[in-house]
C-alpha cells in the first residue's frame, strides 16, 4: 500500500482543481535511477492505467505505481510540507536504508 499523508491529500486536490483535471485523472508515483543516492521519486497526474499498475486509494486520493516501484514504495507515505522551509512532496520511506540530503533520492 501506498499512504498519503492529510497535507499531501490536500495539496493534491488543490492542484488537480487548478489544472482543471477530473476524477479520472490520479497521482503516479515511481521509482528510477538517478540521484546522489542511487534511486529517484517520480511523482506526476496521469489518466491511464497500465497493465501492471498496482493501484490504492488512500485518504480520498487515487494513487498508481509500477509493479517495479511497488517492490520500493511499500508502505510509503506521501506528504506535503509547505511554508517557508517546506520540501513540497516528499516521500516518508520505511524502506529506504538512507537518503541524500536534498531528500530526492534514496537507497534500500
Amino acid at each position: 500500500m501506498v499512504f498519503v499523508a492529510d497535507s499531501a491529500q490536500e495539496k493534491i486536490n488543490e492542484l488537480l482543481s487548478e489544472a482543471h483535471l477530473d476524477e479520472n485523472y490520479f497521482v503516479r508515483v515511481s521509482v528510477t535511477s538517478g540521484g546522489c543516492s542511487g534511486l529517484t521519486y517520480n511523482l506526476d497526474f496521469d489518466n491511464e492505467i497500465q497493465p501492471d499498475d498496482q493501484v490504492f486509494e488512500d485518504n480520498g486520493v487515487k494513487v498508481v505505481t509500477d509493479l517495479k516501484s511497488f517492490l520500493y514504495l511499500c508502505n510509503t507515505t506521501l506528504e506535503f510540507s509547505g511554508g517557508l522551509n517546506g520540501n513540497g512532496f516528499f516521500f516518508n520511506n520505511p524502506n529506504a536504508e538512507r537518503t541524500c540530503g536534498c531528500g530526492e533520492s534514496f537507497a534500500v
